[in-house]
């Protein structure tokens, strides 16, 4: 896919899968349907959400998955928690500059620009959580996600193919 319309259609899901409000509660009934969806699928992978203080709302590891997948979902929250969009999109917005994680001055332990983690915005703009996913190619992470937000929110989203 091209690289500016992965950063569009991006954009185009922030805007989109927006919550009237966002508490534990949510969370939890995010969070649930994200592993009933993990377990229909048959996905080994993990899915949190985290507050933007990093207070974990939700999380859970499926089989198979490692401790390495928590370094990632780390990455990826840091990534989305700076740049204040999607992770993919700060991928896409990388490859396209050519300013990366280590040209932004980021170090690479504490920061990745890959899919897998997601803004959580009230319908006011205001950024109150990271949705993340670690286990599948990037894309895929970013794909599970939006499928999620887009079925608990009961809207449809722009996928990317």
């Amino acid at each position: 896919m091209d690289l500016a319309n992965m950063r569009d259609i991006c954009a185009r899901q922030e805007r989109i899968l927006r919550f009237e409000k966002f508490d534990q509660e949510t969370a939890w009934e995010l969070g649930s349907l994200m592993v009933a969806e993990m377990r229909r699928r048959d996905l080994k992978i993990c899915v949190a959400l985290w507050s933007l203080t990093g207070y974990v709302l939700f999380q859970y590891a499926g089989e198979s998955t490692t401790v390495n997948n928590q370094n990632w979902m780390e990455r990826k929250f840091n990534a989305v928690r700076l740049m204040e969009r999607s992770s993919l999109a700060s991928r896409a917005v990388a490859e396209m500059t050519g300013e990366g994680v280590e040209e932004c001055g980021l170090s690479t332990r504490e920061y990745v620009f890959c899919g897998g983690g997601f803004p959580i915005r009230l319908k006011s703009g205001e950024l109150v959580a990271v949705a993340l996913a670690s286990g599948l190619p990037d894309v895929q992470d970013h794909g599970f996600l939006i499928d999620c937000l887009a079925k608990y929110l009961d809207v449809e989203a722009p996928v990317i193919e």
